[in-house]
């Protein structure tokens, strides 16, 4: 269920596998996306599951409406099924408040500036890296008071740069912006390293405290990965602060 569960002064750090859930298949078994076509009833139970693994109020874990975009919103605390903005990251000053971002071989991105009380979550699939969605939710942060040389930076389980086979020109589009980016699959082919790409921006932006996931998403059974099984369940990063 929960993968891996850190803490750094006081700021955690969580990532989920597939495994623990009472989904069905194909979204066997802790499926915690609600807009894949799972039931809902399931979905809410994963999450419930999910949060109690982590010790926290399921209705203190705040949700995105991913659209592969830059935007941030700033939450202040749970808003309604119906508020959920559209969004790729979530930033919060309140502790207590869990920031959770959904994938399936897109970079789940965690950050924290503990001595700030400023948490982060953030989707980056291939068009939020280009699109600048990591620089965004770090820029956020900042304005409400972490420093990027205090943020501490989780990048979970992911496709890496050696499966995420792409046509050679996106590739090239990817690399103009994200030079970091381009990579070659194992089999010779053009492929594009988001989680190299996450890391670059990160490192530009001066956040040098940063960690990623050995995982793959594509190459573990562990793990949901759209590339691989099209329809299948979602996997969750969770941030907060105590």
């Amino acid at each position: 269920m929960i993968r891996q569960h850190e803490t750094r002064s006081g700021a955690h750090f969580a990532f989920t596998d597939r495994w623990g859930g009472v989904s069905a298949a194909p979204y066997d078994q802790l499926n915690l996306g609600g807009a894949v076509g799972d039931g809902p009833g399931a979905v809410r139970t994963n999450r419930e599951l999910a949060a109690k693994a982590l010790a926290l109020d399921p209705a203190r874990v705040v949700w995105m409406n991913q659209v592969h975009g830059r935007d941030v919103a700033v939450v202040e605390g749970p808003w309604t099924s119906a508020d959920i903005p559209a969004v790729d990251a979530i930033v919060t000053p309140r502790s207590g408040l869990a920031l959770a971002v959904l994938t399936a071989d897109c970079v789940p991105l965690l950050l924290a500036d503990p001595v700030a009380g400023i948490a982060a979550a953030a989707h980056a699939g291939r068009p939020g890296l280009v699109a600048g969605i990591v620089p965004a939710a770090v820029e956020a942060m900042i304005t409400l008071g972490a420093e990027p040389s205090r943020i501490t930076a989780r990048t979970g389980p992911a496709v890496c740069g050696r499966c995420y086979e792409v046509p050679e020109r996106m590739r090239d589009e990817v690399a103009a912006v994200v030079p970091e980016a381009h990579s070659e699959t194992s089999w010779s082919t053009p492929a594009v390293d988001v989680v190299a790409g996450v890391h670059a921006q990160l490192d530009a932006l001066g956040v040098r405290d940063r960690q990623r996931s050995a995982v793959c998403t594509l190459e573990s059974d562990d793990h949901y990965s759209y590339r691989r099984d099209r329809t299948t369940g979602r996997l969750a990063g969770y941030v907060w602060l105590d």
